[in-house]
């Protein structure tokens, strides 16, 4: 039995799984006191309410899916692939990123396997998902300049949050100009490719105790950057390619954000819409670089500490974050899992590395 378990805990995944109960065990003992207080809350939340949650949460997945479809469209490369199949990918592309470690990655690996399969190249399907991250990022960029504004109009918000607000922007700013830094020079994207190439196997082999020495070629992954890199040039050349995905991003991010302010609602209480969006924002950019499944008790812990520091009690805190999240991965689950099989089982599962 013993050799067993040690055996499953040479896994990354096992490894993760652990480490995120863990620290959603740490979580709740540190909170058992507001967590009694916010199951009354529960108890009385208005269910009319958190039903309108469900169309929200619709849209949230449509529009995460059409950031990517709509740039492909434009480009002409999915015109063989119907809507519903393209409705369905983003299902299960919404699953992946909530069941599976990986800071994210895991649901890139996926969708660029499920395209492959559909006939899009891999480089083209990878750089269309960098296209989602990166007009993602310029989307809640202007969201959060305008959510900033109005936290710096209101004089009653603690002036650490309005600090960390323009810090956040700073942040999704760097990360936004650096990806396009490094898109714009082929010698660049050779270089970080074969960076990329080195981190991982290095990765790969420390996980495996040294069983696994490496699982990338360079060469491979330089030619892989440089296809990439021709589309980045192409979309140079013709920015209106991002409008469109833009648009999407915009619309994703306002729902999504609309989600915790409905459920604070159903709990009787009024949180500032500003306050929510900035959250969301520290939230989410924290949730990419962990890799416990969909950034599960990292995005959770700095949600609730970030309304608590703008003044939301912490019962209801935790009660609105918690109450949102357990929707959101509930519904991720029902409207993807069957979908997700059905791939499975219509494809191959894909190598276990890649997602």
């Amino acid at each position: 039995m013993l050799p067993k378990v040690l055996q499953l805990l040479k896994s990354p995944r096992a490894i993760m799984s652990v480490l995120t109960l863990v620290v959603l065990a740490i979580i709740i003992f540190l909170s058992r006191h507001e967590l009694v207080k916010a199951w009354n809350l529960f108890l009385h939340a208005d269910l009319w309410l958190l039903f309108l949650l469900l169309p929200f949460q619709i849209i949230v997945y449509f529009a995460g899916g059409e950031m990517i479809f709509s740039y492909l469209r434009e480009k002409n490369l999915i015109h063989h692939i119907s809507r519903l199949e393209q409705t369905r990918i983003a299902l299960e592309l919404n699953l992946v990123n909530h069941i599976f470690p990986s800071g994210g990655v895991s649901g890139i690996s996926y969708t660029t396997w499920r395209m492959h399969k559909l006939g899009v190249s891999s480089a083209r399907s990878t750089f269309a998902q960098v296209i989602r991250y990166v007009t993602g990022f310029l989307s809640l960029l202007v969201l959060l300049v305008i959510a900033v504004l109005a936290l710096a109009i209101d004089g009653k918000v603690n002036r650490y949050i309005v600090a960390a607000s323009f810090l956040l922007i700073i942040v999704v700013l760097a990360l936004t100009f650096g990806l396009i830094f490094v898109f714009s020079s082929k010698r660049r994207m050779q270089m970080t490719a074969a960076k990329l190439s080195r981190f991982i196997n290095t990765l790969v082999k420390i996980a495996t105790l040294g069983k696994k020495r490496r699982v990338m070629k360079s060469k491979k992954v330089e030619e892989f950057f440089v296809d990439m890199q021709d589309d980045f040039q192409d979309l140079s050349n013709h920015p209106k390619l991002l409008i469109k995905p833009m648009i999407w991003g915009a619309v994703y991010t306002v729902f999504d954000v609309a989600m915790f302010a409905v459920a604070f609602l159903s709990l009787g209480v009024f949180v500032n819409p500003a306050i929510l969006m900035v959250g969301y924002g520290v939230a989410g950019l924290a949730a990419i670089v962990v890799f416990t499944p969909g950034g599960t008790g990292v995005y959770e812990t700095i949600m609730i500490i970030f309304l608590s520091m703008a003044g939301t009690p912490p019962d209801l805190a935790i009660a609105g974050i918690i109450l949102t999240r357990a929707i959101l991965l509930t519904g991720t689950i029902i409207f993807g899992y069957i979908f997700y099989q059905h791939a499975l089982i219509k494809y191959g599962k894909p190598d276990d590395s890649q997602i």
